[in-house]
């Protein structure tokens, strides 16, 4: 019954109509980098796997493990898929289970984004979280936890697409011979992000073979074992430490990757793949993920490689999708001190709260009115309103004090007791410009946001910024 599913023909497919998702896998486009590179001598392009119907390129090699393991009776209908997976690999499993009828379990660890489990959720899999700070072996290990689960449950098979060369035989017959045909043959550099090893190992040798003068040039991060075991040729274990670029660098030695093919690793930091996963998109638009931002920082620290002859090749391995609560994310990225803390303005102050709406008291109600309303809302200052304009404000402070020197005060209106309005401030106006209002007369300021809606910044929000800024 898996037959239908393999390589078959829609008559209509020169026209990009075709008989299933899977069928879409592959053929994609080649897009000239205009902006980050235009400093470096040459011609550099970007092969974007992001188009891909799982939105990366492991699309290609999950579809060829399980076409192949279907082959060798490995895979047999109704079985359970069970692989360790960063998410990429597993959503091209799954969406090729979901045609073929499999269940999928995957294990991941702690430092994969939240969209890449939901996405793999989101095609009925079933995900196990794996703490990433433990050794390969560890019994808790994503890839421990992986193999433990294929042989207890009946009918299950483990990818394994670190060691399964069928994840290397995908590139060499797939995403080799594409970019030798898009490139016409003038190709003479590649750059990948290595992981698994199999897009590096399958295109590499494939090309080689075309032009064996073209230099292929691995991706690997600081707390990964490859760029050392391939200028040494030791194992280094001093070499492996926690870091946060996902989706390349490894603390073992897969199968898939292929030293003989790369001519040369390049380790890029953490920060640097971060930041420049933001440049891809705000320069070149193109909403790439974080291995694409390690790959392209990676060009730029090796531009002594290249010449004006230069026909490079960098391989954008997923979508920015995956990483919006991440690299995507300017409070993420401070806490990790990839961004700058830049002072904060009124429209910052105001993030946390301004969905509410502004508690405000009529110049014409009773005192007891604010001393309710600063107990429903456990709120502290209220500005005070007359025909729609502010006229006044009272604080808790000064309404418990007024009270307590005149007890006859309760029963009176709050024009009759309020202080002065709150000075209203730019969205724009700094955090400075902001504590420099607040006083004793002024408990809090206002802001009106681009909908025309009114929001208080009171010394609590000042208070909350500035030590969200120092932890």
């Amino acid at each position: 019954m898996m037959d239908k599913f393999n390589k078959s023909t829609h008559p209509l497919r020169k026209y990009g109509v075709y008989n299933n998702i899977l069928e879409t896998i592959g053929n994609t486009p080649l897009v000239k980098v205009n902006k980050i590179t235009k400093d470096l001598p040459g011609e550099y392009y970007i092969k974007l796997e992001t188009v891909n119907p799982g939105n990366s390129i492991k699309d290609r090699m999950a579809l060829k493990m399980i076409e192949d393991a279907e082959k060798q009776g490995l895979l047999k209908p109704g079985g359970t898929i069970i692989e360790g997976t960063s998410g990429n690999t597993g959503m091209g499993l799954a969406i090729a289970a979901v045609l073929k009828g499999y269940k999928c379990i995957f294990t991941t660890t702690d430092k994969q984004s939240k969209e890449k489990i939901d996405a793999l959720r989101a095609f009925g899999a079933e995900v196990i979280v794996c703490p990433t700070d433990v050794e390969p072996e560890d019994p808790k290990s994503y890839y421990s936890v992986s193999t433990r689960l294929a042989k207890e449950i009946p009918n299950a098979w483990k990818p394994n697409q670190y060691d399964n060369l069928s994840n290397t035989q995908a590139h060499y017959e797939q995403t080799g011979p594409e970019l030798w045909e898009q490139t016409q043959g003038k190709i003479t550099h590649l750059i990948v992000g290595v992981g698994t090893g199999g897009t590096i190992s399958g295109t590499g040798k494939f090309l080689k073979e075309q032009n064996p003068d073209i230099k292929v040039l691995g991706i690997d991060t600081y707390g990964s074992v490859f760029k050392k075991y391939k200028e040494t040729g030791v194992f280094d274990k001093n070499e492996i430490y926690p870091y946060i670029t996902e989706g390349i660098g490894e603390d073992f030695l897969p199968e898939n990757v292929n030293f003989s093919v790369i001519d040369h690793f390049e380790k890029v930091t953490d920060k640097d793949a971060a930041i420049m996963t933001r440049r891809i998109a705000r320069e070149e638009g193109i909403f790439a993920g974080n291995s694409a931002g390690a790959a392209m920082a990676g060009v730029l620290q090796m531009k002594n490689f290249f010449d004006e002859n230069t026909f490079a090749v960098i391989i954008f391995h997923d979508h920015g999708s995956r990483y919006l609560a991440k690299m995507f994310n300017d409070d993420w990225m401070r806490e990790r001190g990839f961004l700058s803390f830049s002072k904060p303005k009124a429209i910052d102050l105001i993030r946390s709260h301004q969905h509410l709406k502004l508690i405000t008291i009529d110049s014409h109600q009773a005192v007891t009115e604010a001393v309710k309303l600063f107990q429903k809302y456990d709120i502290s200052q209220i500005p005070v309103v007359e025909n729609n304009v502010f006229v006044g404000s009272v604080s808790d402070n000064y309404i418990y004090q007024s009270i307590i020197n005149n007890p006859e005060l309760k029963n009176a209106r709050i024009k009759d007791v309020m202080q002065k309005p709150f000075p209203i401030v730019e969205l724009t106006a700094t955090i400075d410009e902001i504590a420099q209002l607040i006083d004793k007369e002024s408990s809090a300021v206002l802001t009106k946001d681009m909908l025309g809606d009114y929001h208080i910044i009171t010394k609590y929000d000042i208070i909350q910024s500035i030590s969200e800024k120092t932890l």
